[in-house]
């Protein structure tokens, strides 16, 4: 089986850890990349900090992460540090590409035609956006201002995104879907979930114990609460690749082996219909 390709999620912004804006592009970019066949291997929240970004993406690139999302940073005021960082992290020059000026100009552009803006073109503070990592490739943002920034830089390959959800999602549903069919190949995840009638995933243990192991292409994983607080718990089974019918067959080995593991310790077990 193919491996997946490494992704770690970078979230940029003091709002986040001040607690003024909930993260959810992090739940929502797992959930898609894991779709697709990618691998998160790690998100962190990071505040506006220019040393701080810097340090911690080369740690990242350090790690041998193949593809590095950031996601926040690339307004026009003097606290959207993410290009900067990322440009110091990998030895690179901020310049001007002109691509995304034009890009940024025609969206102010659109903005004013449409009467929500009362001014169109470029500023100082819209040009800024402008200003990327050289040998980045500006992505177009079909919903805001601010264009997607691309770059290879050795194993890595930096993928800039706005914070805001809507644009974020709009990017990567569109301008960015080329790169990420080239990168994951097309790939898909199979994901199946079984509820257990217990509420202690220590007794569970020694049939995890044993099946996980006996199946390491697929990620079992025990969804445990507090004691008391459900007489059930969940368990999902996720199996990542290429081939429909190769992860459905991996995650049926596994589930089998589980269910009857626990029917033995006098558990029942079932499938859980997923709704989403």
């Amino acid at each position: 089986m193919k491996e997946s390709a490494s992704v770690e999620i970078f979230i940029i912004g003091n709002e986040i850890l001040n607690g003024e804006i909930q993260d959810t592009n992090t739940h929502w970019l797992c959930k898609e990349i894991t779709g697709m066949g990618g691998y998160v291997s790690r998100g962190t929240v990071l505040r506006d900090d220019l040393d701080c970004i810097a340090r911690e993406l080369r740690a990242a690139m350090d790690r041998g992460t193949g593809v590095i999302f950031t996601s926040g940073g690339l307004g026009p005021t003097a606290d959207d540090l993410t290009l900067a960082a990322i440009a110091k992290c990998v030895g690179k020059e901020l310049q001007l590409n002109a691509k995304a000026q034009q890009m940024i100009k025609e969206s102010y552009d659109a903005l004013f035609d449409r009467g929500i803006l009362a001014q169109g073109g470029l500023t100082p503070a819209r040009e800024k956006m402008a200003w990327l990592p050289a040998g980045s490739i500006p992505l177009y943002n079909t919903i805001g201002t601010a264009p997607c920034s691309l770059l290879h830089a050795e194993q890595t390959v930096f993928i800039s995104l706005p914070g805001i959800p809507k644009e974020l999602k709009g990017i990567f549903n569109s301008s960015l879907q080329p790169f990420l069919q080239e990168t994951f190949r097309g790939g898909i995840s199979v994901m199946h979930t079984i509820t257990v009638c217990c509420n202690d995933e220590s007794v569970l243990e020694p049939v995890l114990s044993r099946v996980v192991p006996a199946h390491p292409d697929v990620y079992i994983k025990s969804l445990a609460t507090m004691p008391g607080e459900t007489p059930e718990l969940d368990i999902t089974l996720t199996a990542v690749g290429s081939d429909q019918a190769s992860l459905e067959s991996l995650i049926g080995s596994a589930l089998q082996d589980l269910k009857k593991g626990f029917s033995d310790l006098g558990f029942v077990s079932r499938d859980r219909v997923r709704t989403e």
